[in-house]
């Protein structure tokens, strides 16, 4: 949907006329989805291509922003209403974050697994290539699976995130939040989670998005094309996936890290909602709900009553 005001001409015209026309935008989308999802089906033919082009386009768009935008502040208001669904939307995506943080956390056992292959391979019996499987087996050099390594603890860093975020694992620089009240923190926590999470997480979505995509397809695609642009280019698209290496035989599939950072941002959007949501419910029901419904392993509980009984104590 075409918008007439500019953003120079006038900010807050601009920003409403897109919420606005974000319901029209958003309905377009699910009215046709063949228009952005008819690549999943792949036949190499034009309309898939012209599809893939539109869904690059507005997976880091104007519109797609506003729309998230209008869901999130809909959905907000709904929850306001209705405390109960705003609790379950909680549960639901810290139990996500927990999910996939405690599954790829085995991310480092493999890596300390690799790690001690690639020794015994290299100084022990002196060989240049691992192969590995059953039946149908696949071989690399030593340097591939060395290098293979910073992959495992990518995964860990982008997919583990939220996870750590949940389980109250992150660095805290703590100037002033220890010494207010309740409520106070929890106001810091809505603040920090709408005006500083959320923002840094869509921005570098916006980014990264189109740095992903630069390495899977050509013609490349930019942040600058319009949608009309990029369909045009659709004519000459192909599958180019980025697969060169560092050194002549290392690790080879390095367009992988840009997947996950297009899933790390993901998550982090998710849980700065899910956090602003847990802090608004903490600070309208009070010291009874803080905690509510967290979960988290053993090791993390244990560390709240640890800190109590040293301030006790000192």
């Amino acid at each position: 949907m075409d918008n007439a005001v500019t953003f120079s001409e006038s900010p807050i015209l601009w920003i409403l006329s897109h919420i606005l026309g974000a319901l029209f935008n958003l309905f377009n989308a699910l009215s046709s989805p063949h228009l952005w999802l008819d690549w999943l089906t792949w036949n190499n033919t034009t309309e898939d291509k012209q599809s893939l082009m539109r869904f690059i386009y507005y997976g880091a768009s104007i519109e797609l922003f506003f729309v998230f935008i209008f869901i999130l502040i809909s959905y907000t208001i709904a929850g306001m209403f209705y405390r109960p669904l705003m609790w379950r939307t909680v549960i639901t995506l810290e139990s996500m974050a927990n999910r996939i943080g405690r599954f790829f956390a085995w991310g480092g056992l493999i890596m300390v697994l690799v790690q001690i292959m690639v020794i015994f391979t290299q100084r022990v019996f002196a060989v240049s290539q691992i192969t590995l499987g059953f039946g149908l087996s696949f071989s690399f050099d030593v340097s591939w699976w060395s290098e293979s390594l910073k992959l495992y603890n990518a995964m860990i860093i982008a997919l583990c995130v939220t996870y750590t975020f949940v389980q109250g694992g992150h660095v805290r620089v703590d100037l002033i939040y220890s010494a207010v009240s309740f409520r106070s923190k929890k106001i810091i926590d809505m603040f920090g989670s709408i005006f500083f999470m959320l923002p840094a997480a869509i921005l570098i979505w916006m980014y990264s998005w189109f740095f992903m995509w630069r390495h899977l397809i050509v013609p490349k695609p930019s942040a600058s094309d319009t949608v009309d642009r990029l369909v045009m280019k659709a004519r000459a698209l192909r599958w180019n996936v980025e697969t060169f290496g560092f050194s002549p035989n290392g690790f080879n599939a390095y367009f992988l890290f840009k997947m996950l950072i297009i899933a790390f941002t993901g998550l982090v959007i998710l849980h700065a909602i899910s956090f602003f949501y847990r802090s608004y419910l903490e600070f309208i029901e009070g010291d009874s709900a803080e905690g509510r419904h967290l979960d988290r392993d053993p090791a993390s509980n244990t560390e709240p009553e640890t800190l109590a009984n040293q301030k006790m104590e000192n």
